[in-house]
This record gives structure tokens, C-alpha cells and sequence, in this order.
């Protein structure tokens, strides 16, 4: 695998009690082969698996009780 310079890495930041954001815009593979192309300039992964739009984070994490 080729080492890419730094400025085309992407950032990605867990968050506590949320979604996974991954710096845009980016392709995304789903385990069953679909590609989806997100053009903004973050993108919200869901890890609650609660969400409408899985793999996209609809912010369904935030309706659950603790």
C-alpha cells in the first residue's frame, strides 16, 4: 500500500456517545456493495446502527434513554 502525503489523509474522530465523522468528502462501500458519495466536507458514520439512513448517522443515538 503506498504511503500518501499528509494532506490527502483523511481525519476520522470518534465521538462519545455518537456518530464516527470522517473528513469529505469521501466513497463509501456498505458490506452488501453499495457506493455511496458523500460531497460534504464531514460526513457522520452511524455506530448505534439506530438510524434511518445506516450507513449515515440521522442522529437516532440521540433518543435513547441512558
Amino acid at each position: 500500500m503506498p504511503i500518501e502525503p499528509e494532506n490527502e489523509r483523511r481525519t476520522i474522530t470518534y465521538t462519545v456517545d455518537g456518530p464516527m465523522l470522517v473528513e469529505g468528502p469521501v466513497r463509501l462501500v456498505t458490506a452488501d456493495g453499495r457506493t455511496i458519495v458523500c460531497d460534504r466536507c464531514v460526513v457522520a458514520l452511524c455506530l448505534c446502527r439506530r438510524s434511518a439512513i445506516y450507513p449515515l448517522c440521522d442522529t437516532s443515538h440521540r433518543k435513547r434513554r441512558r
